[in-house]
């Protein structure tokens, strides 16, 4: 007859099981649950051992009775598309006792639990979930709407990410840190931070920026609503994450780090330059912290970065786009230009916004490609990564196609053939419309409306043709400020703009900003790194890498300069570790 130990060993075993990974259904000392909905929890939420209810408030265990028993732990993602089963084979050894060995039996009880999670947790384990490609777990935490008024008590449910991975007891703590779009867990199991945090002994987690992703503050994207998004705003919710779950799991001993690339590079430098008691360092990979209104340099770097390739080539794009503007200046041409740029409209030029919308998207064809040449980031499940310099300059300089604006629609045709696209919605009367759509279910929504927002309320960085060293025209400054207009009202006027990002300079200090123990990379080829810091002791400046490409997975065929400068980042990370 297996005996039943009616004796209190709830809370322990509780903290056994929670306590000792984040990846057994709680992170560590128990903050958030991988089940299948939002934090926070119903209390009434059993994952306790057979026998055992687990108040998932305050993650204690009250005592019902327990019973040996095969013990299985399913761990469900909230995608709900797989499960993780570890199971410990105690029950036969145990129904075995007899009374008279009591002792024994919890002996033994406590050893087969040590043992089941020992293994668990083992390193061989975590590696090997990692190479199955774990891709942490999908968690959410309660925010506050607006840190700034504490009258307001309005909270929303902020999505972030969590893996254990390689997490070592007392080792640092890495935050990503989300931007302008959806949070990518791919990230969970990329990157070069993620081999930092295997050297280190690191918990890594990833926190999705308010109003983009599946993080939505509000009901809506409304001007009213979207006051919320702002930048000290985001940086707020990331001080409040880290604080609380500081305290919840237990880590209050360890050294945060903050990782960030591009606009989520300058979240990460601003954090520790606002919340140095919060984040011990900060690696601000490819990050603008210089607002600015006109950014007419980023399109001087993309004909450095096509001259780079061979020096004919910006200028063959430059008589391709000359060429286009001649023909837009005759009606007669439209349905030739509708034909050869295969439009999904037939081209109508009432204004300049029209024409400028047109000769913009030709233009980041060159642009998009230019800034993340060459990177390894097809982890990401990207289209276009095979397309860089070589093959668009390759294009440009091939006579057998034509002049050089015949040579310019096959550019063009291969990026829509590229992202499987039938046809190039150039339109700017249906752009506007898209954009003017409030609700989360909108294409804009994906994070067009909320960047342009962000752009015309705090940062500008607006990329104009006004340069005459760069082979595009035809979107000058006025251009892009009166879409601001155009998408939120006559208020977001170009003296609102300028004030708007005086403002942020102000707030950040821009290229002059302070703080200790910050890195910022930055690759030559990248348009961005203009407006970033270069020129001091935070700086690596790589030569010859485009955006963000410290960030991305090493590969055998990364430049010396870019292994070199994971290798600086790295021992950086690991001095400021053991201090």
């Amino acid at each position: 007859m297996p005996m039943v130990l009616s004796i209190k060993l709830c809370v322990t075993m509780c903290d056994m099981l929670y306590s000792r990974s984040a990846s057994v259904l709680v992170t560590r000392r128990g903050v958030m649950s991988q089940v299948a909905r939002p934090y926070p929890l119903s209390p009434s939420s059993q994952f306790c051992p057979s026998g055992c209810c687990c108040n998932m408030a305050d993650m204690s265990c009250t005592f019902i009775e327990w019973k040996p028993s095969l013990f299985l732990y399913i761990l469900e993602s909230s995608k709900g598309a797989r499960k993780v089963m570890w199971v410990a084979v105690c029950s036969l050894a145990i129904s075995m006792m007899r009374m008279t060995h009591l002792v024994l039996s919890v002996i033994l009880l406590f050893s087969c639990e040590w043992g089941a999670l020992g293994f668990h947790n083992s390193r061989y384990l975590r590696i090997l979930r990692h190479k199955l490609r774990f891709q942490g777990s999908e968690q959410w935490f309660v925010q506050r709407l607006d840190h700034f008024n504490a009258a307001d008590g309005r909270v929303w449910k902020q999505r972030f990410y969590f893996n254990d991975t390689f997490y070592q007891t007392g080792g640092p703590v890495f935050l990503m840190i989300g931007g302008e779009g959806t949070a990518n867990p791919a990230w969970m199991d990329y990157g070069a931070w993620l081999t930092f945090a295997e050297k280190l002994g690191a918990l890594c987690l990833l926190i999705e920026h308010r109003f983009y992703g599946k993080s939505w503050p509000t009901m809506d994207l409304s001007i009213s609503n979207l006051l919320y998004l702002r930048s000290d705003q985001a940086l707020a919710d990331i001080a409040h994450f880290r604080t609380k779950v500081d305290v919840k799991m237990n880590l209050t001993h360890n050294k945060w780090i903050a990782f960030g690339g591009s606009y989520p590079g300058s979240l990460a430098a601003w954090f520790r330059l606002k919340y140095p008691h919060l984040v011990y360092a900060a690696v601000a990979s490819s990050a603008p912290v210089q607002a600015v209104v006109n950014f007419l340099e980023y399109l001087e770097v993309v004909n450095y970065s096509l001259e780079s390739y061979q020096t004919p080539c910006p200028l063959l794009v430059k008589d391709a786009s000359d060429t286009l503007i001649e023909l837009l200046s005759k009606t007669d041409k439209y349905k030739q230009i509708t034909q050869d740029f295969l439009l999904c409209e037939k081209l109508e030029i009432r204004s300049e916004m029209d024409s400028g919308y047109l000769l913009e998207t030709l233009a980041g064809n060159f642009m998009d490609v230019v800034q993340y040449n060459k990177d390894n980031r097809a982890f990401e499940d990207p289209k276009g990564t095979n397309i860089t310099v070589d093959v668009l300059c390759g294009i440009m300089q091939n006579s057998s196609l034509g002049i050089p604006y015949d040579r310019y629609t096959k550019v063009s045709q291969l990026l829509l053939k590229t992202y499987e696209e039938k046809c190039l919605d150039a339109s700017y009367s249906k752009f506007v419309s898209d954009m003017l759509n409030t609700s989360w279910a909108a294409p804009a929504a994906d994070g067009s409306r909320q960047w342009a927002y962000q752009s015309c309320t705090e940062f500008g960085y607006y990329q104009s043709s006004d340069s005459k060293l760069q082979p595009f025209s035809g979107f000058p400054l006025s251009y892009k400020l009166q879409q601001c207009m155009d998408l939120f009202g006559p208020a977001f006027n170009d003296t609102v703009v300028a004030d708007a990002v005086q403002h942020t300079n102000e707030n950040y200090g821009g290229i002059n900003i302070k703080g200790s123990r910050i890195i910022f990379p930055n690759g030559s080829m990248d348009p961005w790194h203009i407006l970033g810091v270069t020129k001091n002791h935070k700086a690596i400046y790589i030569q010859g890498t485009a955006h963000c490409a410290d960030m991305y997975p090493e590969n055998q065929n990364d430049l010396p300069q870019l292994k070199q400068a994971r290798k600086e980042i790295f021992h950086r990370l690991k001095t400021w570790v053991k201090e």
